[in-house]
């Protein structure tokens, strides 16, 4: 009888092993794959890397319909109120005009000033500059802009500063009917044909120098 129960038995766990517990060690959590974002454009990269944010702060600004061409004055008047970029964006979708939330801030319209070599006339920045041209330095904080004057003044400081041009030649683009998207990539390129230019420049005088000073080695053999 004890053999056929040894028997038993040894089948049982030759068909059916003992399966030890699971290690804490050999549980696998799945993971899910990592969220890629889209590429952000060159427009908002640019944007990114003058006013040094985060990428993900610009796709949130976004997110909350802020038009392209105010994604600057966002980051601007956050920047110059010293708060996060939501508390310009909740007054602004509260319906207050961009020169209500600088009051709000205590931010004088001064800032918005991007001094210029040429007198500027006719619109989109005419009116702006006449504000600033009509009344002595002391009484800028008394002026009063639109909307827009805000938003062309906020993208021409982003664009001449962050590419190195000339107000004036933005100035010139937008009263030709150009948007600053268009206008960003315009000057995108010219960096880019500028910096070519100024890499060969090097390499051409790291060149002159090898060749003057082995001319002027072989001078001096005797």
């Amino acid at each position: 009888m004890m053999n056929a129960f040894t028997v038993i038995a040894v089948l049982i766990l030759t068909l059916f092993p003992v399966i030890p517990p699971a290690d804490a060690t050999d549980i696998r959590v799945p993971v899910p794959p990592p969220v890629i974002l889209p590429p952000l454009p060159p427009f908002h990269l640019d944007i990114r890397d003058y006013f040094n944010v985060p990428e993900p702060e610009i796709i949130k600004i976004r997110d909350r319909h802020i038009p392209d061409e105010q994604i600057p004055v966002v980051l601007f008047l956050a920047s110059m109120a010293h708060v996060p970029p939501p508390a310009i964006i909740d007054l602004r979708q509260a319906g207050k005009t961009w020169m209500d939330i600088c009051r709000h801030f205590s931010l004088a319209p001064d800032i918005f000033y991007v001094p210029v070599k040429e007198g500027v006339t006719g619109p989109p920045f005419g009116k702006a500059y006449g504000h600033f041209k009509n009344k002595p330095k002391k009484e800028w904080k008394k002026i009063v802009l639109d909307d827009d004057d805000v938003i062309n003044l906020v993208n021409l400081r982003f664009i001449s500063d962050f590419h190195k041009f000339p107000p004036e030649d933005i100035i010139r683009m937008r009263t030709e009917g150009k948007n600053y998207i268009t206008i960003n990539e315009r000057f995108r390129k010219e960096d880019k044909v500028r910096r070519e230019r100024e890499k060969h420049q090097d390499h051409d005088d790291d060149n002159g120098s090898k060749t003057h000073g082995n001319h002027k080695g072989k001078g001096n053999k005797k």
